[in-house]
C-alpha cells in the first residue's frame, strides 16, 4: 500500500538527489528517509532508486511514480482541506505563489480582506514568475498561482488543464524622467523613444520589450537591466533612461522623478489566478480567489484615478 508520506519523501529525494539533502528539506534525518524509501519499495515490489556516484537516481518505476505523485498529493490536499472545512475543524490553508508586482499590489489587499472575513484561514506566500509559478502549481507545491501572459504571446492550450480566474488586464506604460520632452504627453508611440537609452526589467518583460520595439522598427539600446522594479523606476527618475513597464509594476513603487505616459498602440498582459480543478472545490481556495478578484477590481479603479490625476 502506497502512503502519501512516502510519496512526499520520494519526490524530495528525486528533486535533491540524495537522502541527506531530502532529509534537510523535509526536516528529518537521513536514516528516516532511507527507511521510508525501503518501505515504499517493499510496497510496490520493485526498486525505485539506484545510486549513481554520490547521487540517487530514479529507476523507470521511480520516474513513473514521481510523475503521478504531484496529482495524487494535490488531490489528497484538496480532500483534506474540503473535509476539514465541512467538519468545521478549521477554515483552511492556502499556499499562494505570486509574481513580485502582484505580491506588492493585489496580494496585500486580498489577504487582509480574507483574514477579516475568515480569521482561521492560513495563507503562505512565495514569489515566482510564470512559467515557474505554473510549474509549482502543477507539481502540487502550491494551491494558487498568480500569473500573467502577454497578449499575442499566449500558447494554445497553455492553461487548459487549470481553472483560470481572470483578474485584470494590465497595460504597459512608458516611464520617462520628469524633465523628459515627452513627460507631459497624452500618449507616446514606442517609436518616439527609439533613440533613448533603455532600462529593462525582468527577463520575460525584457523579451517583451525587445519584441515590441522590433515590431516598431528598432532595437532598443539597453543600458541597464534589473529584475528589481524599484531600481528601474529609480534609474528612470535619475534621468538615466526610459522604460516600458506593466502599469501594475509601476503602481507598486512610488515613481519619484519619473512619470507614466500612456503607450500607443496598447500592449497588454492578462493577469489571472490559477488553480487545479480539485483545489477549486476547496472553500479556503475559493475564498482567496474571490478576494483576489475584488482586490483586482479596486486596483483597476484606483490606477485609473491616479493616472487621470497625473495629467
Amino acid at each position: 500500500m502506497i502512503e502519501a508520506r512516502h510519496l512526499r519523501v520520494l519526490r524530495a529525494v528525486a528533486a535533491t538527489g540524495s537522502f541527506s539533502a531530502a532529509g534537510r528539506e523535509l526536516g528529518c534525518t537521513q536514516p528516516a528517509v532511507s527507511q521510508q524509501m525501503k518501505a515504499l519499495e517493499a510496497s510496490v515490489g520493485t526498486p525505485l532508486l539506484i545510486r549513481s556516484g554520490r547521487e540517487m537516481r530514479l529507476t523507470q518505476a521511480g520516474e513513473a511514480l514521481v510523475r503521478h505523485a504531484a496529482g495524487i498529493l494535490a488531490g489528497l490536499t484538496a480532500a483534506e482541506e474540503e473535509v476539514a472545512a465541512i467538519a468545521g475543524l478549521r477554515a483552511g490553508r492556502v499556499r499562494l505563489v505570486s509574481f513580485p508586482s502582484g505580491s506588492s499590489t493585489l496580494v496585500p489587499a486580498a489577504l487582509a480582506a480574507l483574514r477579516a472575513a475568515h480569521p482561521g484561514t492560513r495563507v503562505s506566500l512565495e514569489e515566482a514568475e510564470p512559467p515557474k509559478s505554473v510549474e509549482l502549481l502543477r507539481e502540487g507545491d502550491c494551491d494558487l498561482a498568480l500569473a500573467f501572459r502577454y497578449e499575442g504571446a499566449a500558447q494554445e492550450g497553455e492553461w487548459d488543464d487549470l481553472v483560470v480566474r481572470p483578474l485584470l488586464t494590465d497595460r504597459l506604460v512608458a516611464l520617462v524622467p520628469e524633465r523628459h520632452r515627452l513627460a507631459r504627453a497624452e500618449s507616446v508611440a514606442i517609436g518616439e523613444l527609439a533613440a533613448e537609452p533603455w532600462i529593462a526589467g525582468c527577463p520575460r518583460c525584457r523579451g517583451q520589450l525587445v519584441e515590441v520595439c522590433e515590431g516598431a522598427g528598432f532595437t532598443p539600446r539597453i543600458d541597464f537591466a534589473t529584475d528589481d522594479y524599484p531600481a528601474v523606476v529609480g534609474l528612470v527618475g535619475a534621468g538615466l533612461g526610459v522604460a516600458v513597464l506593466p502599469q501594475l509594476a509601476v503602481e507598486s513603487v512610488r515613481p519619484r522623478g519619473a512619470r507614466m505616459v500612456t503607450l500607443e498602440p496598447a500592449v497588454r498582459r492578462e493577469i489571472v489566478a490559477l488553480t487545479l480543478p480539485d483545489l477549486a472545490q476547496v472553500p479556503a481556495v475559493t475564498a482567496t480567489l474571490e478576494q483576489l478578484a475584488r482586490a483586482a477590481h479596486r486596483q483597476v479603479r484606483d490606477a485609473r484615478e491616479r493616472l487621470a490625476a497625473q495629467k
